[in-house]
């Protein structure tokens, strides 16, 4: 395995190891209302919420896609890809790229016919999450408005720490 993957993994395990020890340590009476909870359906007269298993993205996201997809001449038309990677000052930084390939490990979410692709590595990480395209004075970017994984980050909104 190359230094590089072990290096993006090894948090990964880390919070799910964490994760799984919290869950195996809790009180039995607590895990079954957790279970009652979770498997409990909302009456058809309430609004579904939004899937926390999907991932979300704005107007403004989906705006700049199909102006990104408009000024290209092949057929082919570009993804946005988001990864999540280790480094930046709170232990993750999100990665954003275009892209033209789907891997087999990948995860699509479509809207409008804009695609973005997410590895299953990134994907534990980014469940529920908001993608934002933004227009500052200093600076254009796709960002992750909202992510229910991260417990905080800096100020550059591009890392994030993982909720314990």
């Amino acid at each position: 395995m190359s230094r590089s993957l072990i290096q993006r993994l090894a948090p990964y395990f880390a919070a799910r190891l964490r994760q799984n020890h919290r869950l195996l340590s809790s009180s039995p009476s607590s895990a079954a209302a957790a279970l009652n909870e979770a498997s409990s359906s909302p009456s058809s007269s309430e609004s579904p919420s939004p899937s926390l298993d999907s991932i979300h993205m704005t107007d403004n996201f989906i705006k700049r896609m199909k102006e990104l997809q408009a000024s290209e001449t092949s057929d082919n038309k570009a993804m946005l890809r988001l990864g999540v990677e280790t480094g930046g000052c709170s232990g993750f930084q999100y990665a954003f790229d275009l892209d033209y390939k789907i891997n087999p490990d990948d995860r699509i979410f479509e809207k409008d016919g804009v695609k973005l692709v997410v590895d299953n590595i990134s994907y534990d990480f980014v469940k529920g999450a908001t993608v934002d395209y933004v227009e500052e004075l200093i600076r254009s970017a796709f960002v992750v408005s909202t992510n229910p994984s991260a417990v905080g980050g800096c100020s550059c909104k591009s890392s994030f720490m993982v909720k314990q």
